[in-house]
């Protein structure tokens, strides 16, 4: 299964950490199809062979992402994306 993990430190407050966070969710469910689902300070993304999870803790956000085999052909361009988010809205 292929797949791709990305870590970035943060140091704004843990509110606005989470309101970036739910952007993203919102923004993959709109071109990705996938739901998301909060669970503390984690949010787990699943849905059209993507299984993420986004947690963010001891200032570090963590992004884990799991593809199924037609969703793997898109796994450098959801990684891109990713990133570019997490540059773009976490500090």
């Amino acid at each position: 299964m292929a797949g791709f993990r990305l870590t970035k430190p943060y140091t704004m407050p843990k509110e606005e950490l989470r309101q970036a966070a739910q952007r993203l969710a919102e923004r993959l469910q709109d071109e990705h199809g996938v739901r998301s689902r909060w669970e503390g300070d984690s949010v787990h993304i699943k849905g059209g062979g993507i299984d993420g999870l986004l947690s963010f803790h001891d200032g570090v956000v963590d992004v884990s992402v799991r593809l199924g085999l037609l969703a793997s052909a898109f796994q450098r361009p959801l990684k891109a994306e990713v990133e570019r988010y997490l540059n773009e809205m976490i500090s």
